[in-house]
């Protein structure tokens, strides 16, 4: 029996999120470190940069998530790849803070146009009863590029940060364009069904099978218009916000405040960035085999505890002992929760209208994207150093814990029950 074809777009979502990760997101912080160094910026200059890249995903989030359910994600993340590419070759040639800006944009432009969300939006088409299982699938090429983080850090050390810089947009390219071609828009479309089972083989005894997606039970699809008016739509975006408020401000300051901060080096910084990583993996893997049997919600809103736990672990360490914590708790909280965000979405209001509704919700939680990395850096100029910063988002996560368990499935609009 040939394997289902949803499973392919998985592996090259998967790989090309593995790009991404490794390339930039995991590895932001070694060149914000850098560039702190030689070019003698201050860090509300360089976090400046990672908030225009949130300003970015505000600003056409909503557009991707049109032009996703319009007219399907390949051609889109082909040209995100390429930009994305040309952003790395742009950051290899800085020796301004113009041109340092101009790569960020550049380089989320890319992200935000072949990454996390239009990769989402096409695996959420082709998954209903897996669906948790395949973006936690996905979300592991996010983790495994953490572990790249060493090997980028070595090679800024060998070779010199422009080198590695343009090494890996010409790695970009190379690889992410063919793993991009694999990515296809609806199953209905290429002769496949929804998990590859096809509608007369579903039966009432599956039903009854404990690992079915609270999606299968869906009868219809919100428009967005209905989803904007739900409770949930709203506390699920308060919550994602919040979460990655501390997601981009680790990116971002994590290597810099155990350099500056703590004391160590950036290549041991590195290796805790990659303990973070494996930290991740676990989330990812336990995320992948119960994310279909539990309640997300509740588990998202343990994740923000955890997050919170983690980055005071970071925050006031002393010891080593304190920064494997901030690796495991923070990691794993990471790795477990994120792929969940768009799967719960899913679960609510289904699939038909899900690219704008992912879409406006990209251009909510990007204020914690934007404000995470701000917030952390003034701050620390401020201050001298991190710790107000990462202790008053620490608390924020804490209490984006109470956003998710009261985001509950929204009802069927009451024009709609009335059609039915």
């Amino acid at each position: 029996m040939p394997t289902f074809y949803g499973w392919r777009m998985v592996a090259a979502a998967c790989g090309i999120q593995f790009l991404l990760a490794a390339l930039l997101t995991q590895s932001l912080g070694l060149y914000i470190s850098v560039l702190s160094d030689e070019m003698g910026w201050s860090k509300t200059t360089l976090s400046g940069a990672a908030a225009l890249q949130s300003v970015e995903s505000a600003i056409i989030g909503p557009l991707l998530g049109w032009l996703m359910d319009r007219f399907g994600p390949q051609l889109m993340i082909r040209w995100g790849i390429v930009i994305f590419s040309t952003g790395l070759l742009v950051l290899s040639q800085v020796n301004t803070v113009a041109t340092f800006y101009t790569a960020a944009i550049l380089m989320a432009i890319g992200a935000s146009l072949s990454g996390y969300f239009p990769l989402s939006v096409a695996l959420v088409q082709w998954f209903e009863k897996h669906r948790a299982r395949a973006l936690s699938i996905m979300s592991l090429g996010l983790a495994l590029g953490g572990l790249l983080v060493p090997l980028v850090a070595w090679s800024m050390q060998h070779w010199g940060w422009r080198e590695t810089a343009g090494t890996s947009g010409i790695c970009a390219l190379i690889i992410g364009l063919p793993l991009a071609r694999v990515i296809r828009r609806r199953p209905e479309d290429h002769g496949e069904y929804i998990d590859g089972i096809p509608p007369d083989a579903v039966t009432p005894g599956n039903d009854a099978d404990p690992g079915q997606s609270a999606s299968s039970a869906i009868q219809y699809d919100f428009s967005l218009s209905e989803a904007l008016r739900t409770k949930a739509f709203w506390l699920l975006a308060i919550g994602h916000g919040l979460a990655l408020l501390v997601v981009t401000a680790v990116n971002v300051h994590a290597i810099t405040h155990m350099k500056e901060g703590l004391g160590y080096s950036v290549a041991t910084a590195g290796w805790v960035i990659m303990l973070m990583t494996i930290g991740q993996i676990g989330g990812v893997l336990i995320g992948a085999s119960i994310g279909d049997r539990f309640a997300k919600r509740k588990v998202a809103a343990l994740c923000m505890v955890s997050h919170a736990v983690g980055l005071l672990c970071l925050t006031y360490s002393t010891h080593m002992a304190e920064l494997l914590a901030f690796a495991v708790f923070h990691g794993f909280a990471w790795g477990l929760r994120g792929p969940f965000m768009q799967a719960i979405r899913a679960d609510y209001f289904g699939r038909k209208a899900i690219g704008k509704i992912l879409g406006v919700s990209a251009a909510i939680i990007a204020i914690g994207q934007i404000v995470g990395p701000l917030v952390a850096g003034v701050l620390a100029d401020l201050t001298g150093n991190y710790q107000l910063g990462f202790t008053v988002l620490a608390l924020l996560s804490a209490m984006g814990s109470v956003a998710f368990v009261q985001a509950t499935s929204p009802s069927i609009p009451v024009h709609r029950r009335k059609s039915d």
